[in-house]
């Protein structure tokens, strides 16, 4: 897999960074690069937002979690502080996720909250460890399939999982952690249904819902539970509370201090701290990664996962649990207008004043409200879109996405992406196989040739190398998940103040659907500015995977040669908006 240029500028090699300018922080880049008080500003506004939606969103997860809604609080103020403060990452949002609330669940159920804090601590001592290592670089290498069956199968077990809650539902044994025991012994008590908790689910959840499509900039999480609230407790509503269930929140932070250990309980923990570390990274580059293209801005992978290492101990000493980088939040604090991490330093203080000044008001919040927004939230990020993309776009895409999305819900989540991983790089060896017995004029590995033979070759034409309107760039070989990232980052960045931007697949035999989906962001954000993305010399089987993930007009254009598109772009003639991907 090899990208090539026609720009002369992009041909040198660069210089390799030094290990200090690695692993620097965002936020002394930030400050480096000029900040002023509109700039503060911003970012106090940014921050204010963003706690308000963390604030519940912190005590439903950690209940949800098997832990009472303090802890999630702390994870938010001490994790989320700390994430900010050394990440890679200028926007990322670190606090407790939806993602982590099977595990954190099953540790809890397996060895206590101790257990949990423990395993933590571990967890983010192996991401400190990751990070100086630079795994952080391969972790980005996962398929994409295996993302999107992973996600939705965490959404499906947070729905399961507040079932009892959304319906008041009295059980008189432990409620099972797995699946299907779990939808059994809730079936068993459907008799004991609260009306009152349905009705405050449910208002909660048309209240989110109503804001979102009409409202969208108002935060309608904080105003759904505040008005549950304020309902179930003029109304008398016969429906357990924060308070009736924990007792309330605390208005202060605890007191440091390093989780009880020995050599027999951190061996006991152990695999989970490695599921915690592994999700954790996983999370945390995926909502890196989403921030970049929502801002154009690059984020350092090691950096990060060393930051998001120092949050979860930094949770665990304040008996947290634990941190990653939230995509939902992250994507908040990119809207309400953040310049640079103090945004996230400040949503965690806000969170601390919140807890000083409203912690005993908590004590009023309903429990079904506060699992209806844990409904939005895994309705919002179960993918459903992408998933039916993938189950139409190949048999293989489909095996590999179901695999892990079934091993998620009904075994376990680490199992589900390392089963997932395997399926996706033994598909990859088989597709090539295939690819190699079947495209003899297209070889995956392009040989050496003579100076003197160039055969079917253009001519080279300097013109293209300094064209300051089109930038024309050629990729070699199947392109597939191992590169996908990489090029990726080329691709996103390159075309800036350009009218056109011509990427030429004629030397690229296949690509899979996280190469797709990648090139799908990459039309995304061209449209978004203006430039018109050309696409040539695609196979129809190329064409079919780019056009199933979006990369379809008016975002990007299809061409036999890049002399057509070339031509198309300095003409500036009108492009139909649909139908020509299909015939020119």
């Amino acid at each position: 897999m090899s990208i090539t240029g026609e720009h002369a500028g992009k041909l040198h090699q660069p210089r390799r960074p030094t290990f200090t300018e690695l692993y620097l922080p965002k936020l002394v880049t930030v400050w480096r690069e000029g900040y002023g008080l509109s700039d503060f500003r911003a970012d106090v506004f940014a921050g204010l937002t963003v706690a308000i939606v963390a604030l519940p969103l912190s005590m439903a997860i950690a209940i949800a979690s098997g832990v009472t809604p303090d802890r999630g609080l702390y994870t938010a103020v001490v994790g989320g502080f700390i994430a900010s403060l050394l990440g890679g990452s200028r926007f990322q949002i670190g606090g407790p996720a939806g993602a982590f609330i099977v595990l954190v669940a099953a540790t809890a159920d397996r060895h206590g909250v101790d257990g949990v804090v423990l395993a933590t601590l571990m967890a983010g001592l192996f991401l400190i460890a990751a990070g100086f290592l630079r795994i952080g670089t391969y972790i980005k290498f996962i398929p994409y399939p295996v993302t999107v069956g992973f996600t939705a199968g965490i959404a499906v077990i947070i729905f399961a999982s507040q079932l009892r809650d959304l319906g008041g539902i009295t059980l008189l044994a432990k409620e099972p952690s797995e699946f299907v025991p779990k939808l059994v012994a809730l079936a068993g008590g459907l008799h004991t249904v609260n009306p009152s908790a349905v009705a405050a689910a449910i208002v909660s959840i048309a209240i989110i819902a109503g804001l979102r499509r009409w409202l969208p900039s108002w935060p309608g999480i904080l105003i759904a539970v505040v008005l549950a609230a304020v309902a179930c407790a003029v109304l008398s509503l016969p429906v357990e509370t924060v308070g009736s269930r924990f007792g309330g929140i605390p208005r202060e932070l605890p007191s440091p201090a390093l989780p009880a250990f020995s050599l027999a309980k951190a061996t006991a923990v152990l695999p989970d701290a490695i599921s915690f570390a592994l999700l954790a990274a996983i999370e945390s580059l995926l909502s890196a990664v989403v921030a970049d293209g929502m801002t154009g801005r690059r984020h350092r992978s090691n950096c990060e996962l060393v930051a998001q290492g120092a949050a979860n101990v930094g949770a665990a000493v304040f008996g947290g649990i634990c941190v990653t980088g939230l995509i939902a939040r992250t994507a908040t604090n990119i809207r309400a207008g953040a310049r640079g991490p103090l945004a996230g330093m400040l949503h965690s203080v806000f969170l601390l004043l919140f807890m000083l000044i409203a912690a005993p008001l908590a004590s009023y919040i309903p429990l079904a409200a506060l699992a209806a927004v844990l409904v939005v939230v895994a309705w919002t990020m179960a993918e459903k879109h992408e998933f039916a993309t993938l189950l139409r776009s190949s048999w293989g895409d489909a095996v590999v996405l179901l695999a892990t999305f079934l091993l998620t819900i009904f075994r376990d989540l680490t199992e589900g992406i390392l089963v997932g991983f395997a399926l996706g790089a033994v598909l990859f060896i088989h597709r090539m196989a295939e690819m190699t017995g079947i495209e003899e004029r297209s070889p995956l590995v392009a040989a050496d040739r003579p100076d003197d033979d160039n055969g079917g070759r253009v001519p080279y034409d300097p013109a293209l190398a300094v064209d300051r309107d089109v930038l024309v760039y050629r990729i070699t070989g199947a392109f597939f998940f191992g590169a996908a990232s990489a090029i990726g980052s080329v691709l996103d960045g390159i075309a800036d103040k350009r009218k056109g931007f011509v990427v030429d697949f004629a030397d690229v035999p296949f690509l899979d659907s996280t190469a797709a989906n990648v090139l799908g962001r990459v039309a995304a954000k061209a449209h978004r500015q203006g430039i018109r993305l050309f696409i040539t010399g695609a196979s129809p089987a190329v064409r079919r995977a780019l056009l199933t993930h979006g990369v379809t007009p008016p975002r990007a254009r299809y061409r036999e040669t890049i002399a057509r598109a070339v031509a198309d772009i300095k003409g500036g003639a009108a492009l139909p908006a649909g139908g020509e991907a299909g015939t020119t």
